[in-house]
């Protein structure tokens, strides 16, 4: 017998869907399709049967009106049974899948600037992408949701995405396809953090007393730290928080407040404490530091550059050039050993009895990437004397 599609032309919808449109019967509405099958299949036609060819589809296919949505499409269309020998309309329709990229270890990484905003939608073109995926044999499923599209959350949880980490703007889900245990790697596990030891030709030492700390360490004068920033190396992330815990932050305000030029003219009387990276000393490494993450934190030591102290008000109580000795002896100090073997390092190598670990840019053939190596070179006492 003849397949024919509908009495009447079909028709177009308004705005494409990525790069294709949809097909809609003019005539098409779910009383249409009661107690027929929808299933994707092959096209042929047999019996009372009709089948239309797929491409990719949901079991759970549904007709509804996309509207202006800026996503992506594959052709999809399915076989419709019959029943009784009568003869429903058929329909076409390309079903929406999200747009994605392949990554390079057989995922797949979710466009999220092409997500629709209505969860309904959502929800059923998350279902017909899972479908395609798993066909294709992809694996991790990488899907990140911006905040403004946060009502799509919950929506993923239900098809069985989890949480991998999240930041200001965005969370970001994942889903493993295969049978097994799931084989993406998992979030950070460390924070970074630096501390500056900068010390001048008098043997003093730059401290900070921080306005917000715990009760325990109330009045204790410390070295000046921070955590690094996304992307930052290590020498600059310590050369940074000096300056920042040292002034940086008040002459933005003034900055913003009374403009360049009245920054230009203040900042002529002021020479803020500047620095210059050495070497790393030590780093220490301690777990279940905060939100069970573990903790890098690194000890550098660094060359002042100038010596003008101007604090920074909304974190630090006050800063100041302490004498080295008196440093030493603070209660809180003398009575840690960790910290105490930080300072005897330190000593140590401003008498060039020992040696940290320098910066040296390298290139690997791995990634091509040009990257930093900290090391310091067997040589050491020939190495320190020229520093």
């Amino acid at each position: 017998m003849e397949l024919k599609l509908f009495d009447a032309k079909p028709v177009f919808l308004s705005k494409p869907f990525g790069s294709k449109r949809e097909l809609l019967s003019p005539f098409l509405s779910s009383k249409h399709i009661a107690g027929a099958k929808v299933f994707p299949n092959l096209c042929s036609c047999k019996g009372n049967s009709w089948k239309a060819s797929c491409l990719g589809t949901s079991q759970n296919a549904s007709i509804s009106s996309f509207g202006p949505e800026n996503i992506a499409v594959d052709t999809c269309s399915y076989r419709i049974n019959g029943t009784n020998g009568t003869n429903p309309s058929m329909y076409f329709r390309e079903t929406s899948l999200l747009d994605a990229f392949d990554d390079e270890y057989g995922g797949v990484i979710v466009n999220p600037e092409r997500l629709p905003s209505n969860p309904n939608i959502f929800a059923s073109i998350l279902r017909s992408s899972l479908f395609q995926w798993k066909i294709k044999e992809k694996k991790g499923v990488w899907l990140k949701l911006p905040l403004d599209k946060s009502e799509l959350v919950p929506v993923a949880v239900k098809e069985g995405f989890q949480y991998h980490h999240a930041e200001r703007g965005y969370v970001m889900m994942t889903y493993w396809i295969p049978g097994g245990p799931c084989m993406l790697p998992a979030n950070a596990s460390h924070q970074v953090g630096v501390g500056g030891f900068v010390i001048n030709d008098n043997n003093e030492v730059l401290v900070v007393q921080e306005k917000y700390s715990a009760p325990a360490l109330a009045g204790l004068w410390k070295l000046p730290t921070g955590f690094i920033h996304e992307s930052e190396e290590i020498f600059t992330g310590a050369v940074r928080e000096v300056k920042e815990e040292t002034g940086v932050r008040t002459l933005s305000m003034i900055y913003v407040l009374c403009g360049y030029i009245t920054y230009q003219i203040i900042l002529s009387f002021f020479s803020m404490v500047d620095t210059e990276f050495v070497e790393i000393i030590a780093f220490r490494h301690a777990h279940n530091v905060a939100f069970e993450k573990s903790d890098l934190f690194f000890i550098c030591m660094l060359k002042p550059l100038s010596t003008q102290i101007m604090a920074d008000d909304l974190e630090i109580q006050a800063a100041k050039w302490m004498p080295l000795v008196e440093f030493v002896e603070q209660p809180l100090i003398h009575g840690d050993c960790m910290f105490k073997l930080i300072i005897d390092i330190c000593i140590a190598r401003m008498g060039k009895r020992y040696c940290g670990l320098s910066v040296h840019k390298v290139v690997s053939k791995f990634d091509d990437r040009l990257s930093t190596l900290y090391y310091n070179i067997v040589n050491v006492q020939d190495f320190c004397q020229g520093r």
